[in-house]
């Protein structure tokens, strides 16, 4: 069976108490570093959108599906971005634009 590896710690010295002149040299983390501070504000993730797509449940003929899986990753996409060209079409037609 192996043996568990001992953790090893750093020497308490590495990490001496701060003192009060450690104390009174200190500055807001806003002044030494802004940068870090913004980054931490905006926070994780992806940025919002200004108008994020709807999720919808779409039935779908297989033979649609299958042709725009044939056109490889990003295909859902290619689907709206057919789907919007036809809706402008169709708005030109009947002069709702």
């Amino acid at each position: 069976m192996a043996e568990k590896k001992a953790r090893s710690r750093a020497p308490r010295n590495e990490s001496p108490e701060m003192t009060a002149a450690d104390f009174a040299r200190a500055r807001p983390m806003r002044e030494v570093m802004p940068d870090v501070v913004e980054a931490m504000k905006r926070g994780r993730g992806r940025p919002k959108v200004e108008h994020p797509k709807q999720r919808v449940s779409l039935r779908l003929d297989p033979a649609v599906v299958k042709a725009f899986k044939a056109t490889g990753e990003g295909w859902q996409g290619r689907i709206n971005d057919t789907l919007a060209r036809a809706v402008t079409r169709q708005r030109k037609r009947s002069g709702s634009l």
